[in-house]
């Protein structure tokens, strides 16, 4: 099951509309009580991460449902029309699972990744000025060839995790007080020349 595609912004518009969905959305698939309330807060506690992280966005956001062998997967997807620079890309990883990129792998994933690298800003004071430069160096390619990038950086919750147990750190300190880590069975992050897609997932 998936739910219709909800318009978010950085102002926040289409909180309450997102908030609604979550809950129609457990109702649809039998989550009750707890189950129900956890969904509530982690897509919230999504929509809020992106909002304090990015600036002057727009993106679509959406819950979808799974069955599996372990239980049914609910994933809160929110697809953000915004590149991270470096200092958000940090922040936004922190609350990520695995650590691997899983697109950078082969040598066509590499090149994808070694692009969206070159084109990312230090802050978001060089966005501005790196993104014409890249308009500029994307015209003057050959007529009539098409650029279409795919998904070039990924990291997944679990290995994260493993890590940060191991030596209780204070990343492990700040990471135990996040609604998202604490409530989620994974996260996912795709890094994009073009976009930021962050997917929470809940096993029921």
């Amino acid at each position: 099951m998936k739910t219709e595609i909800i318009k978010i912004d950085s102002d926040l518009h289409g909180r309450d509309q997102a908030m609604r969905a979550a809950r129609k959305f457990a109702a649809y698939n039998d989550i009750t009580g707890k189950g129900a309330m956890h969904l509530r807060l982690l897509t919230e506690e999504t929509i809020s991460m992106v909002h304090g992280i990015l600036e002057d966005f727009t993106g679509d956001l959406w819950l979808e449902s799974e069955e599996t062998k372990t239980g049914m997967i609910c994933r809160i997807c929110l697809s953000a029309d915004k590149q991270a620079n470096k200092v958000q890309e940090a922040h936004i990883l922190s609350v990520s699972t695995s650590g691997k990129n899983e697109s950078a792998k082969g040598v066509m994933g590499k090149i994808r990744e070694m692009f969206r690298r070159s084109l990312q800003a230090e802050s978001s004071a060089d966005e501005e000025k790196l993104r014409s430069m890249a308009d500029a160096w994307m015209d003057g390619g050959i007529p009539g060839a098409d650029y279409a990038p795919s998904d070039s950086k990924y990291w997944s919750l679990q290995l994260y995790k493993k890590n940060l147990e191991k030596g209780k750190s204070e990343e492990w300190d700040e990471l135990e007080k996040s609604i998202v880590a604490n409530l989620a069975d994974d996260v996912k992050v795709w890094l994009n020349p073009d976009s930021t897609v962050i997917v929470v997932e809940k096993i029921f």
